[in-house]
């Protein structure tokens, strides 16, 4: 035995863990909690059937059908709404994954999303699309499963709130409530005296009212809910078993229904898809071994040997998908790969709202069918005219890859951090993978002189000279199909893996997008996205303009961090706004040195102002734009900073790092042996770089010693 003292520490290490006695008290001061054992017993509610009514007329939304209860579950974490590319979005906050901290958020697929809901808003309002299988489309690692998990884990958190309660019913041997019931025990002690059997497809209450009594039944509950909330209403039907139990009943008491009631207890259900109630999960397998009664139940043999004949309901087991999902959702993984038999029992799940278990008669269900599949099994199935009506009964909501960068970085930043992987990921590592994905996703632009990656900056919602809003909607509709093939992010995912686990100096401390780029072209080759020479070629050309894109980046920080000196910038701004304002007024300059009064220096003026790309025809105008926000802040009593204006700053930096590059002598970083003056301007390079940029000292070395081999070639 150990110790008290070994009880207390982990096996084999010595280091100090929280003691046993006090997790013990912690737990305990947690269950013991009085808002703790409220919630229990509101979750683990049970009552009488007149007890249930009541709870009913105060919440009505108890009664809602599953697409109702989903619909409500999304719109309940709100809505925001955004402009991108000329187009309004909405952002269902559901999806941004809130209680798993963004584990499994979606992103860049809003539009797409958008139309979901609207499907499951139309079907919660009765508008025929509740007779439909919700189908899922999209290339592999499109986030399909990732939407459906999250749909799943979301009911199963609304299950437990107060909005998203839900119940069903059970069967007393004995009487619960009136006349006949024991009047002094509890509800739980009269139940317990005989033996309640619990509706198997955990369905709603309201079913067990006879098709005849429903009607001004409804009527007077509605009359007395609460005003401004939903309307009570009856979804699904009654099982075989309790259909069995309740005619049981009544022929107990000569066909008298209304003593059934005191036979029913009522009790609160919280879906969970590890305890198979009201969410499953079905997907194919071996089709020799596989049969439909896992979608809606089989013969329990050993039941069947105490009650002799099949066709009682007391002797099959309601644990099929089906049968265990009605009153929430089933997610179908390839739902297109099952064999006829299983797509058989969909379309009659989906149109008629009924399933045919062995032996039993139809039986209503009410739950959210939701299938995933990719792109091939669905061009089958158009293809195969036996199908005809199962392709009518079927909404295909498209999940194709990101297109929007930003999008695609958050994929990557949730798992690789430099806090995750324990080691330093430099800048533009996540940037240039989530790059080469998406430009690997769009097609070629056809409008004359655009790249490929403006169109990626495009999509991303920046600005690119010469292109507008508009030009984003034109290529847009010129290529609908993209976003169907390319890169998918398991690849760069188990790309960037490749990279942490490889066994080199560099890879043990830190991340940089060379070795990145690296493994890239290692791995391509092999990637299951290359069917054809042209494909492999073209992926190849786009990882060359990514290198080169990324390359651009860096000597331009590079350059800001030789040009950083702010006193510097400042200086030359200053006199860079005293010859504009010359200019514009036609005056003269004093010369600081000869104290003599020159023209303003164009040279000078034009050589900060081409840095940005001002042509000669447009100078004017930015000079004029430049005095004109000095004069704004002169108004409101505000001193100008030249390098507070954006532009202005931009062209400075260039402008000093031209002015600084050969005296810095960059290209002589590349030398192993410095003298001590350069070995100090190196660092102070380095400290501007990890300061401004967010680098670590060896991601800078390495990055500033590509630059400098660059101009030393």
């Amino acid at each position: 035995m150990l110790n008290q003292q070994q009880s207390n520490h982990s096996p084999n290490t010595g280091s100090f863990t929280v003691p046993r006695e006090k997790v013990s008290g912690l737990l305990q001061e947690f269950l013991d909690s009085k808002e703790q054992q409220q919630n229990y017993k509101a979750l683990h509610w049970t009552g009488s059937f007149d007890e249930y009514l009541k709870v009913m007329l105060e919440r009505p939304e108890v009664t809602v059908n599953a697409f109702q209860r989903v619909h409500s579950m999304i719109t309940s974490y709100g809505t925001e709404r955004y402009s991108l590319g000329g187009r309004e979005y909405t952002r269902f906050k559901f999806f941004d994954d809130p209680h798993g901290n963004g584990r499994d958020a979606v992103y860049g697929l809003d539009e797409k999303l958008m139309q979901l809901v609207q499907y499951f808003q139309s079907a919660a309002n009765r508008y025929g699309t509740e007779k439909r299988l919700f189908l899922m489309l999209g290339p592999v690692g499109s986030s399909k499963s990732t939407i459906a998990r999250l749909l799943k884990r979301g009911l199963e958190r609304y299950s437990r709130t107060p909005e998203g309660a839900l119940y069903t019913v059970g069967f007393s041997d004995v009487p619960v409530q009136g006349r006949n019931a024991s009047p002094a025990a509890s509800l739980a002690g009269r139940a317990a005296e005989g033996r309640v059997t619990w509706a198997p497809m955990n369905i709603d209450p309201l079913c067990i009212i006879p098709e005849e009594l429903r009607p001004p039944l409804l009527e007077e509950l509605n009359r007395q809910r609460r005003p401004g909330t939903r309307t009570i209403q009856i979804n699904g039907g009654l099982d075989p078993l309790s259909r069995k139990l309740i005619k049981a009943l009544e022929e107990q008491y000569d066909g008298n229904f209304y003593p059934v009631l005191d036979h029913v207890v009522v009790k609160r259900v919280i879906l969970s898809e590890e305890d198979r109630i009201g969410i499953t999960t079905f997907q194919p397998k071996d089709p020799k071994s596989q049969d439909s009664t896992e979608l809606t139940g089989d013969i329990n043999f050993r039941k069947l040997a105490e009650l002799g004949v099949d066709s009682d309901p007391r002797a099959f087991s309601f644990d099929g998908e089906l049968c265990c999902g009605n009153r929430g959702l089933v997610e179908f993984i390839e739902v297109l790969k099952l064999e006829k038999e299983f797509l058989n029992e969909l379309l009659t799940a989906t149109a008629e709202q009924d399933i045919k278990p062995k032996k039993f008669p139809q039986t209503k269900i009410d739950l959210v069918l939701l299938g995933h599949t990719n792109e091939p099994e669905y061009k089958r199935l158009q293809q195969d005219q036996t199908q005809e009506a199962l392709r009518d009964r079927i909404f295909s909501i498209e999940v194709p890859y990101i297109l929007t960068l930003s999008d695609e970085r958050k994929i990557y930043e949730k798992d690789f951090t430099t806090q995750k992987v324990g080691r330093h990921i430099a800048p533009h590592t996540i940037e240039v993978a989530a790059m080469f994905a998406v430009c690997s996703r769009l097609e070629e632009p056809k409008k004359s002189g655009m790249t490929l990656l403006q169109k990626m900056r495009l999509y991303n919602g920046e600005a690119v000279a010469g292109y507008t809003e508009q030009t984003v909607r034109e290529i847009q509709e010129e290529a609908r199909r993209e976003g169907h093939h390319g890169i998918s992010p398991r690849f760069i995912q188990n790309s960037l893996s490749a990279c942490l686990v490889r066994d080199t100096e560099e890879s043990r401390r830190f991340l940089s997008p060379f070795m990145l780029l690296n493994v890239l072209r290692e791995r391509l080759p092999d990637s299951p996205h290359i069917t054809s020479d042209d494909e492999r070629k073209r992926l190849f050309a786009i990882l060359d303009k990514v290198e080169q894109e990324y390359k651009e980046i860096i000597k331009k920080e590079v350059q800001l961090a030789t040009s950083g000196d702010e006193k510097a910038l400042e200086t030359m701004g200053r006199k860079y706004v005293e010859n504009i304002s010359a200019y514009e007024q036609k005056q003269k300059v004093e010369n600081r040195l000869t104290k003599s009064l020159e023209e303003p220096d164009e040279k000078f003026m034009r050589s900060v102002e081409e840095k940005i790309g001002i042509a000669p025809s447009q100078k004017d105008d930015f000079r004029r734009e430049i005095l004109r926000t000095i004069g704004g802040m002169v108004v409101i009593g505000r001193k100008f900073n030249p390098l507070d204006d954006e532009r202005l700053r931009q062209a400075l930096e260039k402008k000093l790092f031209e002015d600084t590059k050969d005296t810095i002598q960059i290209k002589q970083f590349v030398s192993v042996v410095q003298d001590d003056e350069q070995q100090q301007k190196f660092d102070t390079l380095k400290e501007r770089l990890i300061k401004r940029f967010g680098y670590n000292d060896d991601s800078a070395t390495e990055v500033l010693k590509f630059v400098a081999s660059i101009l030393a070639r």
